[in-house]
């Protein structure tokens, strides 16, 4: 599996590639950060991050993308940004057809480190550490980034299991109302009393006529 974080931001926005399977030693495919100017427009911003999360795409072209997924903070304008990076970031998986899969910040951490509560540094040498790399990558984007892979390729095989049990439970109750339906149906017609042989349908109700003033005349 094939795999690309995105650490959505708006002034940066860390990318990182992450080949391997669940349970055997993981690979870097390529790590780096998409920068826009703080100075610059939202909407020229977006384009840019769009731009560059495409070449990406294009270049390492993964299996699935995998995207932080944006929790409330107390700066409003930093989870704006965030977010909006997250839609571009999913917009472009969705574009090529590729599955987008969302972790928060506590499930990576502890995924990559064994606790919810680790700071970058943790997540940071922890990521050098099961990618076999010389140094952390830098900036924490990247690294997160990175970290955000190896989340999901350790966790997909748990989520798709989840997945598979939910769709058999929704067929099953699915199954359960259609047969209580057949149930219900069947009951009623036994309770319904059918006509006698050779008996006449029953009259329909006499229909009433409004007589009007010129009738009476």
């Amino acid at each position: 599996m094939r795999v690309l974080g995105v650490d959505p931001g708006l002034t940066r926005c860390g990318i990182g590639v992450v080949e391997g399977t669940a349970g055997r030693p993981l690979r870097m495919g390529g790590v780096g950060v998409v920068r826009t100017p703080a100075d610059a427009e939202v909407p020229d911003r977006l384009v840019l991050v769009e731009r560059g999360i495409e070449e990406w795409l294009e270049e390492h072209r993964p299996d699935v993308v995998a995207v932080e997924r944006v929790f409330s903070q107390h700066n409003v304008r930093t989870v704006m940004g965030t977010a909006q990076a997250s839609a571009v970031a999913m917009l472009c998986a969705a574009r090529r057809g590729l599955p987008v899969a969302l972790h928060t910040p506590s499930e990576v951490k502890a995924a990559v480190t064994g606790t919810g509560r680790a700071d970058k540094a943790q997540v940071g040498a922890m990521v050098t550490r099961l990618l076999r790399l010389d140094a952390p990558p830098r900036p924490a984007d990247a690294a997160d980034a990175l970290a955000l892979a190896i989340c999901h390729i350790w966790r997909a095989p748990a989520q798709d299991r989840l997945q598979q049990a939910r769709l058999q439970q929704a067929r099953h109750q699915q199954l359960h109302r259609r047969q209580a339906h057949a149930a219900r149906a069947a009951s009623a017609a036994v309770a319904e009393p059918a006509p006698a042989p050779g008996a006449a349908p029953p009259a329909a109700p006499a229909r009433r006529t409004q007589r009007t003033p010129e009738d009476s005349r």
